[in-house]
């Protein structure tokens, strides 16, 4: 006899409870989509869900999920904001925050060997707002620190005016939770374009 079978010649209630408890178990035993895996970014001020893409950035995905896995955010920070008191009037503002290890274990950062560039123009993910890229210097330089655009930046795209090089910035996810998060990173206090105090990330770990 099929568990439904089984299901239906008990009470309605019976019945009814033990669907919803076998909705239940097939949605706890849901694997994530691989094709788009999420993580969570756990800060003081709260937590921010990201989407990542590695179909089409698979070398900036399996990079950055690397660090994950190894624990390296762990007591990271977000660290550095662009806003429009921190750059000059008329000048294209860009909208940021800018985290990673580079402040709370600057130690750790400058052995993490770069990762091959790949461009918007070969990803096809824009710096639309939410995105999450790689901050780099040259191309290939790009490691485990990232940023998430504030608002559409597409001075960062390939062939955008954010990099002298025309090779644009890394993106490779989204933020599907917690712009509202991010929000209030922004608006933290700065002085220059460092958030003083820096927000604690506490952990990236894998959804």
């Amino acid at each position: 006899m099929s568990m439904l079978s089984f299901l239906k010649i008990i009470s309605p209630t019976r019945f009814t409870l033990g669907l919803l408890l076998m909705v239940g178990f097939a949605s706890c035993s849901t694997p994530s989509d691989p094709d788009r895996p999420h993580v969570l970014i756990k800060t003081q001020l709260g937590d921010i869900e990201v989407e990542l893409y590695p179909k089409q950035a698979p070398k900036t995905v399996a990079a950055f999920l690397s660090y994950v896995d190894s624990g390296f955010y762990k007591e990271g920070s977000f660290y550095r904001v662009l806003n429009d008191d921190n750059q000059p009037s008329g000048s294209g503002n860009v909208k940021l925050i800018q985290g990673g290890i580079f402040v709370s274990n600057h130690a750790k950062e400058v052995t993490i060997p770069g990762i091959p560039h790949e461009t918007t123009k070969q990803t096809g993910i824009t710096h639309k707002d939410g995105t999450i890229s790689m901050a780099r210097t040259t191309p290939g330089t790009a490691s485990t620190e990232f940023f998430i655009c504030i608002g559409n930046q597409p001075g960062f795209d390939y062939g955008g005016e954010n990099n002298p090089d025309g090779q644009g910035m890394a993106a490779f996810g989204r933020v599907v939770q917690g712009m509202d998060i991010v929000q209030q990173i922004y608006g933290q206090p700065s002085s220059g374009t460092a958030i003083t105090p820096t927000v604690r990330i506490k952990d990236i770990k894998r959804e």
